[in-house]
């Protein structure tokens, strides 16, 4: 274990990706000091860290990788210093403060596809490189986690991608037509004005990865498919990329009728947060049954999604978390509460 005395290191920075390695104001260099207790300044366009031997050292990593993905073109964000920094962290804990690999910039170099402005769709997290990897690699993947945290649109990207390369002949996204909380009644129009409030977010996706023009062209084709998940009964849907969304919202009787629509040369994406229920009161998810009755089926992954991994702004993340944190406490007292409840019913 390298010793903890006070040290200095140097990193490169070049001058041109300065800005964008520290942040308006500093700000990111700002939060790594604080986060490592060190000091870092830069003169004569070369950064100097000083500190605790192993925390300039991680500071230093985190710099480094930094500077890597502004040369690679990225624009560095909040999402991407403070991720650094928590892997640097876990690395502490879990490696025995051993040397640890730049995890960001292998994620990094997976691009899945770019959008119709140019900008490039990657993954940007340890977890969304293995959710990504999973839908490579299997035939139904289901993506469990938090809001914010991609499910949705790595899902849209990877299955926009699989379109544009003809290993599908066209792509179909379902998702169950329920409210989130909240009774909106009848809506005017026709049945498609109707159903389309609840499938916005794929809209969204599509025509940011796409583009409104070739979306609205392969609609008309009938090779992209937008519709709720009770149109899919009585189908067989060979060659297609199929993606259902907001899964915890289905009924285990509609995920068995959709998991059985699939054809030859299909592959499925399920994407769902337990935690965002919308169902009625003791009604049972299908997405819960699924988890608990396919973890052991060949060609079908679950990948599993935290707080680690939401991508939307930082405050979301935080969100997220103390959700995550009060549900866990929760769940604690209602055991301890259970076991107290046997406890007292057997001594009387």
């Amino acid at each position: 274990m390298e010793s903890s005395g006070w040290k200095e290191s140097r990193v490169c920075v070049p001058a041109q990706h300065m800005q964008n390695v520290f942040g308006q104001y500093d700000f990111y260099l700002k939060k790594i000091e604080r986060s490592f207790g060190v000091t870092v300044i830069d003169r004569d366009g070369e950064v100097r860290i000083t500190g605790s031997g192993i925390s300039v050292k991680r500071a230093g990593h985190v710099l480094k990788q930094l500077a890597e993905l502004s040369e690679r073109g990225n624009v560095i964000q909040d999402q991407n210093v403070d991720y650094a920094i928590a892997m640097e962290m876990e690395a502490d804990i879990k490696a025995g403060m051993q040397e640890t690999e730049d995890v960001l910039i292998e994620i990094d170099k997976d691009c899945i596809c770019h959008t119709v402005n140019g900008k490039p769709v990657k993954p940007k997290t340890l977890g969304q490189k293995q959710y990504v990897d999973a839908m490579r690699d299997n035939m139904i993947v289901f993506g469990l986690g938090p809001a914010g945290t991609g499910k949705t649109y790595l899902a849209m990207a990877m299955a926009v991608t699989a379109f544009k390369r003809e290993e599908v002949s066209r792509i179909i996204l379902t998702r169950p037509a329920i409210e989130a909380g909240e009774k909106l009644g009848f809506l005017p129009g026709d049945l498609q004005s109707k159903v389309d409030p609840y499938l916005r977010p794929l809209y969204d996706a599509l025509y940011q990865i796409m583009g409104a023009e070739s979306f609205a062209k392969n609609m008309e084709k009938g090779l992209i498919e937008v519709a709720p998940l009770a149109y899919m009964r009585g189908r067989t849907l060979d060659n297609a990329y199929i993606i259902l969304d907001e899964a915890q919202n289905t009924t285990p009787a509609q995920m068995k009728m959709f998991l059985t629509r699939i054809g030859f040369g299909s592959k499925v994406v399920v994407t769902g947060d337990a935690s965002q229920k919308d169902l009625a009161p003791g009604a049972v998810s299908g997405l819960d049954v699924a988890v608990k009755i396919f973890g052991r089926i060949e060609d079908i992954a679950f990948c599993k999604l935290t707080s680690k991994d939401v991508v939307r702004h930082p405050l979301v993340q935080k969100i997220v978390k103390a959700y995550e944190d009060y549900e866990n406490a929760d769940a604690r007292r209602k055991a301890a509460a259970g076991r107290g409840g046997r406890e007292k019913r057997r001594r009387s």
